[in-house]
């Protein structure tokens, strides 16, 4: 810490009385106190922030974790669904070849003129709203269980 003497008025030990100089060594004390003081509560907030900022990273690492394991769980979801996907890509492109050579096979038998009597297959995907089995009722009794 340096020391300079100040020029002012108030700092001159040689003025009027001879206690003047040692209001203005109670003032430096003060003021380097005071100094001291401020430095200290600087150093302690800079330290609170310090470990604001560290425990703020260990929860940022936690968040990131957990980010990465659901990125993961989602990776092998879509890695999943996409297998099911072509898979289902290959049987529709089997079951569409098929229903082309058939359509070929009744078009030849139309041709020649033979009776083609096809009868009406239920496709459920064809009427989502209509289930696939006829509805029975449900009989329960409170008793049963």
């Amino acid at each position: 810490m340096s020391s300079r003497r100040s020029s002012s008025p108030e700092s001159n030990t040689d003025s009027g009385s001879g206690g003047g100089g040692f209001a203005a060594d109670e003032r430096k004390r003060k003021r380097m106190l005071s100094n001291r003081e401020s430095a200290r509560r600087s150093r302690a907030r800079k330290q609170q922030r310090l470990e604001e900022l560290v425990a703020e990273v260990a929860r940022l690492q936690a968040e990131n974790v957990q980010v990465q394991s659901r990125i993961a769980t989602f990776d092998r979801e879509f890695s999943k669904v996409d297998g099911e996907n072509t898979v289902l890509r290959a049987r529709h492109g089997e079951l569409a070849g098929r229903l082309e050579s058939l359509g070929s096979v009744l078009e030849v038998l139309q041709m020649a003129g033979a009776p083609v009597d096809i009868p009406e297959i239920p496709d459920p995907l064809l009427r989502p709203w209509q289930p696939p089995f006829p509805m029975q009722p449900i009989t329960a009794d409170a008793f049963q269980f």
